[in-house]
């Protein structure tokens, strides 16, 4: 489709507006966290990185870190396993109620959070307090697992409906059992696309805040409730800054990881 002059530069100035409203209030957190005014006058008056030295020293902000570490890790590795084999399900067998299974896998990233939040914390206390298991990490993990899965699930769906089944089959015709053709032939194939889907996993789990309101319990907190706990602390405001920018930036990482992984599959698969 060819566009007019005119219309390429409304596309351009809308992308840019866009982009604007986006990114430009992340690079405000990150210009003030070098602010040296507590009160973040505009333009700043000088800069300095003692915010980033006392976050450093905050005990409270390295405990949220480990614990938002561990809670993405534990729901990353759920979610590959359950999406996977959901994944494998979906795409490689035909069943009753295969699209029913796949709409559900697919529903809880589009349900609010708050909702899932609520049944989760139902069902926290309905099914796991009767066993003496409260909320916790445990419960966190499982929170975002919830969602996680949906990553995952559609990077190997996507990438199992553009693999060929004829390498499989010939790998069984030469004589090799399922585990073998699985090992050399399938999860080369799926590699990049399980390891895309675990780095936006565990970006989706590392700043979710929602749900971890609702499953994690009084000993438990993360970076993106360690911040909303502070926010509202006038002597803890440049501090939240700087453990903000942090995450902002802990979470471009693994989003920038998989799209370069997921463009570089495309572009050898060309």
């Amino acid at each position: 489709m060819i566009f007019s002059r005119r219309t390429r530069i409304a596309l351009r100035v809308a992308m840019a507006a866009g982009l604007a409203v986006i990114y430009v209030p992340l690079l405000l957190v990150l210009l003030n966290s070098f602010n040296r005014d507590r009160s973040f006058t505009w333009p700043p008056t000088g800069l300095t990185t003692e915010w980033w030295a006392r976050a450093w020293e905050s005990e409270g902000a390295r405990s949220a870190l480990l614990t938002s570490l561990q809670a993405g890790a534990g729901a990353t590795a759920v979610a590959l396993v359950l999406g996977t084999m959901a994944a494998f399900a979906v795409q490689r067998h035909r069943f009753f109620g295969r699209q029913a299974v796949s709409f559900l896998v697919v529903l809880p990233l589009a349900l609010p959070g708050i909702v899932t939040g609520i049944a989760l914390n139902a069902a926290f206390r309905t099914v796991l307090g009767p066993a003496g298991i409260g909320f916790g990490l445990l419960t966190v993990v499982i929170g975002h697992a919830t969602f996680c899965i949906v990553v995952v699930f559609n990077n190997v769906l996507a990438r199992l409906r553009r693999l060929a089944p004829s390498a499989e089959e010939a790998s069984a015709d030469l004589g090799a059992h399922s585990f073998q053709t699985f090992r050399y032939v399938t999860f080369p194939a799926v590699r990049s696309a399980l390891l895309a889907g675990a780095l936006l996993a565990f970006a989706l789990s590392f700043d979710e805040i929602v749900v971890t309101t609702f499953t994690a319990g009084p000993g438990v907190q993360t970076l993106p409730l360690w911040i909303y706990t502070n926010l509202a602390r006038p002597n803890q405001a440049p501090v939240v800054n700087v453990v903000a920018a942090v995450l902002v930036l802990l979470s471009v990482i693994p989003v920038y990881l998989a799209q370069r992984l997921s463009a570089d599959t495309a572009t050898s698969r060309l």
